[in-house]
């Protein structure tokens, strides 16, 4: 398979996955990288729609209100945070769909080695 939208053990040696930055490049930017995490910055507008991409485990700080609905296969998760949260966001894989009237912006602390986890598929969503 093509390297072009997947990264091998970037995030841990047992981790395959699509990388944010590649498969969404409109939403996601890389603001830090070091060999323990990375930053990532998420912003869409209403009605904005990501591909579905993983996440290893990671630390989400809101910048901005927001409502949002996850899907992985047949599950949905929908939340709605509030400017200035910060909360935990296990390992996974998902989509997302801004659901709400105003734009998204947050902060994603990504964890690498391994502290980055294992994707489980019954988690999606934060835990707030």
């Amino acid at each position: 398979m093509p390297l072009s939208g997947r990264y091998i053990g970037a995030y841990s040696d047992r981790m395959i996955t699509d990388d944010p930055t590649l498969t969404n490049p409109d939403h996601y930017r890389t603001l830090w990288e070091n060999d323990f995490v990375r930053v990532l910055e998420y912003t869409d507008e209403p009605g904005d729609q990501t591909t579905p991409h993983d996440h290893p485990n990671s630390v989400m700080v809101t910048l901005s209100d927001f409502s949002r609905r996850l899907s992985a296969g047949d599950r949905v998760f929908d939340t709605a945070l509030t400017s200035g949260q910060a909360v935990w966001l296990p390992a996974q894989r998902h989509s997302g769909q801004n659901t709400g009237t105003t734009p998204t912006h947050s902060i994603l602390i990504e964890l690498k080695g391994d502290a980055a986890g294992e994707q489980d598929s019954a988690v999606l969503g934060p835990s707030v």
